[in-house]
């Protein structure tokens, strides 16, 4: 008898792990185009009130110089680009990062390759760096993984980058 009760509580603790593995958590919170927009206009006021320069590119991706110690041409399509990236949620939370996807913690790649494209807002940001410069990036998600998300990137994401230019090799 001691027996079957264990095994129907065993069981029953199995399914509870089953059903609550399939429901979000906080972390995985899924924003409205409106909540992202608000979330995002909260951000960069925050940024501003820290003093920080805010500049704006095409499609509203918003980004902060933060060194100064940049030399030479900025990357341009075609040229081989070799970085370092960190990637966050409006909310902080690392997402992915060079340090954690390769084993020197930089990333090569040519920029606007046509077998290998990065998300339109990533690409657009490289074209403002130049070697040895560094900044933050606010990428919205319509330049990102808009509204279906991806992977672990949900749907309505605003994405933060800070990226540290290393290399630029010129086509």
């Amino acid at each position: 008898m001691k027996i079957k009760l264990l095994m129907n509580l065993l069981i029953a603790v199995m399914v509870a792990l089953v059903i609550s593995s399939c429901l979000k958590t906080e972390d995985e919170k899924v924003y409205t185009a409106a909540e992202e927009i608000m979330l995002r206009e909260a951000y960069l006021d925050t940024l501003a009130a820290r003093g920080h320069d805010i500049d704006t590119l095409e499609n509203e991706i918003y980004y902060v110089m933060m060194d100064d110690e940049s030399e030479g041409d900025l990357a341009k399509a075609g040229d081989t680009l070799t970085i370092g990236y960190a990637g966050y949620f409006i909310d902080g939370v690392l997402f992915d990062s060079s340090e954690l996807s390769s084993t020197n913690g930089k990333m090569t790649f040519i920029l606007e390759h046509e077998e290998h494209r990065m998300i339109p807002g990533f690409e657009t940001a490289m074209k403002v760096l130049n070697k040895g410069a560094r900044a933050q990036f606010i990428i919205p998600s319509e330049l990102a993984y808009g509204s279906s998300g991806s992977g672990r990137i949900p749907p309505y994401q605003t994405l933060i980058f800070v990226i540290k230019m290393y290399e630029i090799k010129p086509s």
